[in-house]
């Protein structure tokens, strides 16, 4: 995802999601690599994109949920459609570097 193209109140949503941890492995879903996209339309209703590490993921709609919570929890945002979606797939080559480091994988 390309942060220097969103908005200032779509980087607001995107420094929120940094605090929506992954459970299962105990690092954000950011840098995970798991979200995509963020766009806030005309009628302030926040739309993100994201994915998972693996389809079938136990915890889906848990993520979908603290996704949701996190854009909401900026000023502004009235509501959030948070859609999984499966293309690009995921890879670990999404990762931040730090992620990378957190859980051990060397690319």
């Amino acid at each position: 995802m390309d942060k220097d193209s969103l908005s200032p109140k779509e980087k607001e949503v995107f420094e929120a999601l940094k605090n929506v941890i992954d459970p299962e492995l105990g690092v954000s879903l950011v840098d995970l690599g798991l979200i995509y996209s963020v766009e806030i339309d005309e009628h302030n209703i926040c739309h993100i994109n994201w994915t998972l590490t693996t389809i079938g993921c136990p915890i889906i709609e848990l993520l979908q949920d603290m996704i949701k919570k996190a854009a909401l929890q900026v000023d502004g945002v009235e509501k959030c459609e948070a859609k999984l979606v499966y293309y690009p797939q995921w890879t670990p080559k999404m990762m931040s570097q730090v992620a990378r480091l957190t859980l051990g994988i060397h690319i």
